[in-house]
């Protein structure tokens, strides 16, 4: 637990000073450009792999970067209304949807109920991505190659959260008159290498 007071005290005494207009500035508002929709795997940071500083990325993460289709509801949705704050009250240019490699929450995708029975919130999470994994079933050998799974199944996992985003009718407007872009990036995490998703080719081509 140390460590966690002691990283506050370095970044009071170093980071903060350094970046002390910055923060002053952002003490009274913030214009992000980008809204960053990520996994919650402890590996993927944000701010490190885009070089962003801190103002620039609205961020939201949840288990497998998953977005909700839109819907009306009287629920509390939190990345529903985490899109919707930062669509329509920031108005950010950009929204990426950012999956990874050794996906925990892709890799559930494919376990049994008697293996998720202990966590029942994140198996009726999963049930967003339930078109991918029927995606993979279909073929054979994606079944059978267990590595090669996982890695096509955490790119079309991008894929279908992407068209999720379009179901937003506020999105969509704006994507359909070119007012905001929709991303779909894949990180590598054990070489760095980042893929962005080419709609008009389907695929993802390295980030250079």
């Amino acid at each position: 637990m140390d460590y966690l007071f002691q990283g506050v005290k370095e970044f009071s005494s170093q980071d903060f000073t350094h970046f002390r207009e910055l923060f002053e500035k952002l003490g009274k508002k913030q214009s992000p450009h980008s809204l960053f929709i990520g996994c919650s795997d402890s590996r993927v940071v944000p701010h490190l792999i885009t070089r962003t500083l801190p103002g620039e990325l609205f961020i939201i993460r949840n288990i497998a970067n998953v977005v909700p289709f839109y819907r009306a509801s009287e629920e509390y949705l939190s990345t529903t209304s985490a899109v919707e704050y930062a669509v329509k009250m920031l108005n950010v240019e950009n929204i990426i949807v950012c999956g990874h490699s050794n996906c925990g929450g892709c890799n559930a995708l494919f376990m049994s109920d008697e293996e998720l029975a202990n966590t029942p919130h994140t198996k009726k999470w999963l049930e967003l991505a339930r078109p991918v994994r029927e995606k993979i079933e279909k073929d054979p050998e994606l079944m059978r190659d267990v590595v090669k799974r996982e890695w096509v199944t955490e790119q079309l996992n991008i894929v279908e959260q992407m068209n999720h985003l379009l179901s937003y009718p506020y999105i969509l407007e704006r994507y359909n008159n070119q007012e905001i872009n929709i991303l779909g990036w894949y990180y590598l995490i054990e070489t760095g290498e980042i893929f962005n998703y080419d709609k008009d080719e389907k695929v993802f081509k390295k980030i250079e």
